[in-house]
């Protein structure tokens, strides 16, 4: 082989590794900005989660402080309260302790604080409404005080018989229902969208064909929220299960369910009540100590 054909050679394979060494540098490159690209936008989502639990902590660190301001001397309501309490204080603690958090971690805690808020609220209220009728019971003399008390034990022991009962038909299957509907009544029973001409709130519903739902008398609660997030009720006595907790309800009917089709109309007398407020209602039904549906109402 000549020198020049050697020459040749040599610097042919100088091109080679040449080539090979600017594919690799790119390769290394591209590897660099792609490492850097998902490192950036994991660390934006990492922040964007640790700042919502940030959020979801000063929450339950509120609601912490706006239980502690609750006060009442019924011991009932107080017990209530301190198993209400635990439960945000021990989601504090845990959402303190959670190291690492994730998306679905996230959806959950804020799903169990918007729970807890509204348990507050219903505390809200049966503490005012109990405030209000204490002021009213220190007018009242010494007999009047008894007959109350006597009352109010019957009304606690007719409340644990139906607690007792209450308690059977929870094995029973949910219920489920369809067309749930609500609407306003004027005074002669018409639809109306006007606040002022509303009498009543008519709530109807279809409860399913259900042939394992246990059949029977069956007591169906609504709640209806005002436009002001303030529960409509007409006694501080008008409570019911719902999980571990008692709870005011709006308006009640006992139905008999034999498994079929059941249509169901409930209502809302607002007679000698305030008059209704524009704005959005929010409806709830209850069966069985479970939440069976929701819709909405519109006033004008």
């Amino acid at each position: 082989m000549s020198e020049l054909e050697k020459l040749k050679k040599i610097k042919a394979r100088e091109r080679r590794n040449n080539i090979i060494v600017i594919v690799l540098a790119v390769v290394l490159v591209a590897v660099g900005v792609l490492y850097y690209l998902q490192n950036k936008e994991h660390k934006v989502i990492v922040n964007e989660l640790n700042a919502e639990k940030d959020s979801i902590q000063m929450e339950l660190s509120s609601l912490v402080v706006s239980y502690d301001s609750l006060q009442t001397e019924n011991d009932t309501i107080n017990e209530q309260l301190f198993v209400a309490q635990a439960k945000v204080k021990d989601l504090l603690i845990e959402i303190e302790q959670t190291k690492r958090v994730s998306l679905e971690k996230i959806n959950s805690y804020q799903k169990q604080v918007t729970t807890l808020r509204t348990i507050m609220r219903d505390f809200v209220v049966q503490i005012d409404s109990l405030n209000r009728r204490n002021q009213e019971l220190m007018a009242e003399n010494l007999e009047v005080k008894e007959q109350f008390k006597r009352s109010e034990t019957e009304k606690q022991q007719i409340s644990e018989e139906k607690d007792r009962l209450e308690r059977n038909l929870q094995r029973a299957a949910v219920l489920q229902v369809r067309e749930l509907m609500a609407e306003a009544l004027n005074s002669r029973n018409k639809d109306t969208r006007f606040a002022s001409r509303a009498e009543r709130i008519r709530i109807y519903f279809i409860i399913n064909e259900n042939i394992t739902a246990r059949r029977g008398s069956k007591n169906i609660y609504v709640r209806i929220m005002r436009p002001d997030q303030l529960l409509m009720s007409k006694s501080a006595d008008n409570l019911f299960q719902f999980e571990d907790l008692r709870i005011q309800y709006s308006a009640m009917r006992e139905v008999v369910y034999e498994g079929h089709n059941l249509p169901v109309a409930i209502f809302w007398d607002n007679t000698n009540e305030p008059e209704l407020m524009s704005g959005t209602y929010t409806i709830d039904l209850f069966a069985d100590g479970h939440n069976i549906g929701t819709t909405t109402l519109e006033l004008r």
